[in-house]
């Protein structure tokens, strides 16, 4: 158990994950759609993961989640989906007892399947997964009040559904989105026609978080072609380059192609590929744009973009936290746990207390909650 401190700090993780009952779908899919639910089936004794009726990963779903399991037995013992699901991932109640033995007053919710990509075409299937996934989610909070945070799934392939669907969740208290680090179709997320749903987090004031996703053809998809067949470069590369490999391209280019411009109160936040990044993007966009600009003309340089609209999610063990808030600004770090994903850890409280121990008391309570608060209006 992590102590209170006599700072009194109130914390809040700020990436935390559900681990979706794998009757989910099942139960609350609209009838028209349930035949077709996300779910787990077995065979021969072997877990299979079915979306949009194709299998996206099997033998191995455990690792979905997995927090709770010595990693080296977690893909060779056996485990299945449940295995990886501790009851805080997915029980309200629990959740709050993990929050309280932690020391944590609050936690931010993304999902784990329903943030995986779908394998359909069928953009009104995608779009009824996202609204079963969100309703479930308002009654997974209705008995814990505001420990939690809830963020909306919404399938950016169906626009118009996607901003209906936002209505929604907004009316419901959700206080952030889920955004998917890369293109839709052939679009960019700053592309003018998703400005429906940026249009709606301003004048919500809540942020659109941009989370890593994992594509089980190539977890690491920027980086694909260093996954030869004459040997896997492994998940220390994967899980180390992946997320670093998603999040870079989209903040830049949501910065290049002006959606602060059009959107000056907009809110975004990187989350799950650190903090330390912040700092060089900003100045090497800043570089670049010095001669480039009449190429991206934009009304500020693009690290006064990044200093006003993005937040930056630490990961507990980052050492270059005060470096981030000393050059990109004070308010512009929060941190996060992951649980209980594969690559979390389940002292990420110990640990990011340990990385903050040598800043200042107000850095400290910045990072740890005050940064959080501002963000998600929490």
């Amino acid at each position: 158990m992590c102590a209170a401190t006599n700072e009194q700090i109130e914390v809040v993780d700020c990436d935390s994950h559900i681990m979706e009952p794998a009757n989910l779908w099942t139960d609350y899919l609209e009838h028209e759609f349930k035949s077709r639910a996300i779910r787990v089936e077995e065979n021969d004794g072997v877990e299979k993961l079915i979306i949009g009726e194709k299998v996206v990963l099997q033998g191995i779903l455990a690792g979905l989640g997995g927090a709770n399991i010595p990693r080296a037995k977690l893909f060779t013992s056996g485990y299945k989906y449940a295995d990886g699901c501790p009851e805080a991932s997915y029980l309200p109640q629990q959740r709050i007892v993990l929050l309280d033995s932690w020391n944590v007053q609050k936690g931010v919710l993304f999902p784990t399947i329903c943030i995986l990509p779908f394998p359909t075409d069928d953009q009104k299937l995608a779009s009824a997964y996202c609204r079963a996934y969100n309703t479930w989610l308002i009654d997974f909070c209705k008995d814990i009040g505001d420990r939690v945070i809830p963020i909306a799934v919404l399938n950016w392939h169906d626009i118009d559904t996607a901003a209906a669907e936002f209505d929604r969740c907004i009316a419901a208290g959700f206080k952030g989105v889920f955004v998917p680090p890369e293109t839709v179709g052939d679009k960019r997320p700053g592309h003018p026609d998703f400005d429906p749903i940026w249009s709606r987090c301003q004048e919500a004031d809540i942020p659109g978080c941009f989370h890593v996703i994992v594509r089980f053809e190539g977890a690491a998809v920027p980086f694909r072609s260093w996954h030869t067949q004459s040997g896997s470069i492994g998940p220390t590369f994967t899980f180390g380059m992946g997320p670093v490999g998603q999040l870079v391209p989209a903040i830049a280019s949501v910065v290049v192609d002006g959606l602060f411009d059009r959107f000056e109160r907009l809110k975004v936040v990187s989350v799950e590929a650190g903090a330390g990044y912040a700092p060089y993007l900003m100045d090497r966009l800043n570089e670049k744009h010095h001669f480039f600009e009449f190429a991206s003309p934009l009304k500020l340089k693009p690290g006064e973009y990044i200093q006003r609209n993005c937040y930056f999610v630490a990961e507990p063990e980052e050492r270059t936290i005060d470096n981030v808030l000393e050059l990109v600004g004070e308010d512009r770090v929060l941190w996060g746990s992951d649980y209980p994903h594969i690559d979390s850890r389940l002292d990420a409280r110990e640990l990011i207390d340990a990385s903050l121990a040598n800043l200042s008391l107000e850095r400290r309570q910045a990072v740890l909650g005050n940064n959080a608060r501002a963000v998600f209006g929490c």
